[in-house]
């Protein structure tokens, strides 16, 4: 029978520290001097947490280059489903390098939820215009195909032939499709978006420029679409598809016909 989260999160801690650390990317511990075994840093200082609640349906990571940074540089949450799947519930991935966009509070602190409750419209512009996506503060690290390999092995470690997810924006979803997921629920959806992006669409015609997220040209791109999605250029708010990945398996789906990322 494959392993739940219920019972990696009843293992000895140590025993269950490294058993989880097969989802961490090798460069990330490389590139933050983060020990292996240790998990501390060259100060002695220790920059990864295992979250693993005993009774309860999930477990996270958070790695961060010093403990004080305000972001993870790599934040991981999987969870149980009420059917015994196993779902990555929740993923960021960031440069702690990179510049901050204050994209998650409003003008007045207030937690914005990734732009998904309320928006701080000035970080988001400048957000857009420094390339980022929708929901990220800071760029990324380029580490998809890496990130699928880590969880490929572990979920293929613990037994199951599946796992899950459901992404947070457009953006993701049609990077999820690159890296082999294919759709539970949600890919006529995304063909239709795709369909009415492109010339002669409905939302070709609502990419007017009546705003900054509403660029002409953001049909093109998959980054300038979802900019528009989030921006509500839908008939409704967006809802996330449901994702799954084949444990060593490439879907090969591609609903995104546009010219780029």
């Amino acid at each position: 029978m494959p392993l739940s989260v219920y019972e990696i999160n009843k293992m000895p801690e140590k025993e269950r520290e490294r058993f989880l650390s097969v989802l961490i990317p090798s460069r990330f511990l490389e590139m933050f001097s983060i020990d292996p075994g240790t998990f501390e840093n060259n100060d002695g200082v220790r920059c990864v947490k295992f979250i693993c609640p005993e009774n309860m349906p999930f477990f996270q990571i958070d790695l961060r280059r010093d403990p004080r940074d305000r972001d993870a540089a790599y934040f991981l949450d999987v969870s149980n489903s009420p059917f015994g799947q196993m779902e990555i519930s929740f993923i960021i991935v960031n440069d702690p390098d990179g510049e901050r966009f204050d994209i998650d509070v409003d003008e007045n602190g207030q937690d914005t939820y990734f732009g998904t409750a309320r928006r701080n419209l000035p970080e988001e512009i400048r957000a857009m215009q420094a390339g980022l996506a929708p929901a990220q503060v800071r760029r990324g690290l380029r580490a998809m195909p890496e990130l699928i390999a880590c969880w490929e092995r572990f979920f293929g470690q613990v037994g199951h032939r599946f796992y899950f997810l459901e992404p947070l924006s457009y953006n993701s979803a049609i990077l999820y499709e690159r890296g082999g997921f294919q759709y539970v629920r949600g890919k006529e959806k995304m063909v239709s978006i795709d369909r009415e992006f492109r010339p002669g669409g409905v939302l070709h015609a609502r990419l007017d420029g009546s705003t900054p997220f509403r660029d002409p040209e953001h049909w093109k791109t998959v980054r300038g679409r979802s900019w528009a999605i989030h921006d509500g250029v839908l008939d409704e708010p967006w809802e996330s598809p449901k994702m799954y990945k084949t444990v060593g398996v490439h879907g090969g789906v591609s609903t995104f016909t546009g010219e780029g990322y």
